[in-house]
């Protein structure tokens, strides 16, 4: 672990419950619980903050309703979270399962839909709920390849994920830059 600076898990359509049957996430997994004990600053991004939850003992299933987030969504933060997220943001999501968090972690941000938005892991491991990486390109190829997702119950039409972009991005791009400079600075390894 002494050559990474950090480590970020991404996105991607598959379950953090998948171990079974996806030889990537069982190995993932297994890797997360190495990187955080080092000490090096970790960071899941969506799925990658689903894995988190399950390597750190938490559970992650569907809404109980059925409810999606994808789109643009509004995220509270927690009188814990105002240290990292000063103010409510709305943020890019695009998923349908959530996160059940142990006592063990600390949350960041809230909503009544998910309530596990971000959390804090020990000090150098961070889940996020949504997507603060995504390009609007991005949307537009997800919005187009993954269309069948837009027809779930709680999820944008089209037209609001590419039109609000220029909207609710900037704040966030600026928001997630200094959130990275100061995650990277969580480096654990210096007091072990």
């Amino acid at each position: 672990m002494s050559e990474y600076a950090g480590v970020v898990i991404f996105g991607g359509p598959m379950s953090a419950n998948d171990c079974g049957t996806l030889a990537g996430i069982k190995c993932e997994l297994e890797w997360i619980p190495k990187v955080v004990e080092a000490g090096v600053p970790f960071l899941g991004l969506c799925l990658g903050a689903q894995l988190l939850t399950r390597a750190v003992g938490g559970r992650v299933a569907p809404h109980p309703e059925g409810l999606v987030e994808i789109g643009y969504v509004d995220v509270e933060p927690t009188e814990a979270g105002r240290d990292w997220i000063k103010a409510p943001m709305k943020v890019y999501q695009w998923h349908r399962e959530g996160m059940q968090v142990p006592h063990c972690c600390e949350l960041l941000a809230t909503n009544d839909r998910y309530p596990v938005q971000a959390f804090r892991y020990r000090g150098n491991a961070f889940g996020f709920q949504f997507h603060p990486e995504v390009t609007l390109e991005m949307k537009q190829i997800w919005t187009l390849k993954a269309s069948e997702r837009l027809k779930m119950p709680g999820a944008q039409q089209r037209g609001v994920h590419l039109s609000m972009h220029a909207l609710y991005d900037p704040p966030l791009d600026r928001w997630i830059d200094g959130f990275l400079d100061r995650w990277l600075a969580t480096d654990a390894r210096s007091t072990n």
